[in-house]
């Protein structure tokens, strides 16, 4: 099979390569974490007019018809700079979301407004006590004329402090964890009845606790009708964090190989030492590994073949294995100063550690591949 890049895909991951080389350090990012949106609106308008931020949406909808491919390839790269910017929140996750669900008069203003670079857009879809399944909502929307008055608390919600709007997941109708009755609502983070707290994420990022107390909200596609959505959206975003988490395992390996070269002890380079050597070679492979299954369920999502959610399932499962595996790997050559801020290294194992718990971690994953292969 053929994965070679076309010339469009290939000048897209280009682009971004460049752009993190060139103007993404980790010392400007670790101060950008430290500011209180915790990224940069300024990088933000840049994705913007590079295009970025229309890839994965239909010409339809004002993108470039792009796809979990498009996305796969700009993830690779962002996570190799770990960039803290919102795409994935706003992009992948949201925008998969009103993809499905908009009308055309939402989707004008809110996809119109991700691809301008002037809305950040976060969907809160879990609750305190829904651990990974997207089905249990608590949350209500109880219909007042024209729109819903909604109740209920939702937790880390991504980047759900910065957000200029919300995509809420409340229940119209049935029992806390019924599959039907879920419905998707926009909601306004400054009207009446939202509250929202803020707190910083182990890797830097922003998550948010949100309270909704007979907040206004506005229906997002079909009543009752929102959980095929939202299981659609976790597909496209898992795929999307494995996409980043692979970025990040091959710069950690790389850069673990470029410095067991110049760091030396008894007068010799480290990597000559054939202990050092065989750990760097299961570096290499865990990351070959997790880029394989990558591919894999990339192409059988797109290709529905039938096998996307067992390969979905097996990707998240490994990702956790050899992603920590490598990431561990790194920080223990590396020594003592592997795990400090002023070192990127750390902060790559914080953030797979992240990757790992959002939409389900490898044990959730590994039930479900075993209940789907039987």
């Amino acid at each position: 099979m053929d994965f070679s890049l076309t010339e469009e895909q290939t000048l897209l991951k280009d682009s971004v390569a460049k752009f993190i080389q060139n103007d993404y350090g980790y010392e400007d990012r670790q101060k950008l974490i430290k500011t209180e949106s915790g990224y940069s609106a300024d990088n933000w308008r840049t994705f913007a007019e590079l295009g970025w931020l229309c890839v994965p949406f239909s010409e339809g909808d004002g993108g470039i018809g792009g796809g979990p491919i498009e996305t796969m390839i700009l993830m690779e790269e962002f996570g190799k700079g770990l960039v803290v910017e919102p795409f994935f929140e706003t992009v992948v996750l949201s925008g998969s979301v009103l993809s499905r669900a908009a009308s055309p008069e939402q989707k004008a203003e809110l996809i119109g407004g991700i691809i301008e670079g002037t809305q950040v857009i976060a969907t809160a879809f879990a609750e305190p006590e829904s651990r990974f399944d997207l089905n249990h909502v608590a949350t209500t929307a109880t219909a007042n004329g024209d729109s819903h008055s909604l109740s209920g608390k939702k937790s880390f919600v991504l980047q759900g402090g910065n957000a200029s709007t919300l995509v809420v997941a409340a229940r119209t109708s049935g029992d806390t964890r019924d599959e039907a009755g879920i419905s998707l609502f926009i909601v306004d983070p400054s009207a009446s009845g939202v509250s929202i707290e803020s707190a910083k994420t182990l890797d830097g990022h922003s998550a948010a606790d949100i309270t909704l107390d007979n907040a206004p909200g506005t229906l997002l596609g079909a009543e009752g009708e929102g959980l095929s959505v939202l299981k659609a959206a976790r597909d496209e975003s898992i795929l999307a964090l494995a996409s980043e988490a692979v970025g990040m395992m091959e710069k950690l390996y790389k850069d673990t190989v470029a410095y067991t070269k110049d760091r030396k002890q008894f007068g010799m380079p480290i990597s000559v030492f054939q202990a050092l050597q065989h750990r760097m070679v299961d570096m290499f492979t865990a990351h070959e590994m997790v880029k394989s299954l990558l591919l894999r369920a990339v192409l059988s999502y797109v290709n529905n073949d039938g096998e996307a959610d067992k390969n979905i399932a097996a990707l998240k499962y490994y990702l956790q294995v050899n992603g920590q595996a490598v990431a561990h790997e790194a920080v223990q050559i590396h020594g003592g100063m592997g795990m400090t801020d002023e070192m990127s290294t750390g902060m790559y194992l914080k953030r797979i550690n992240v990757i790992n718990t959002l939409f389900g971690n490898g044990d959730y994953h590994l039930k479900q591949f075993t209940a789907l292969a039987s």
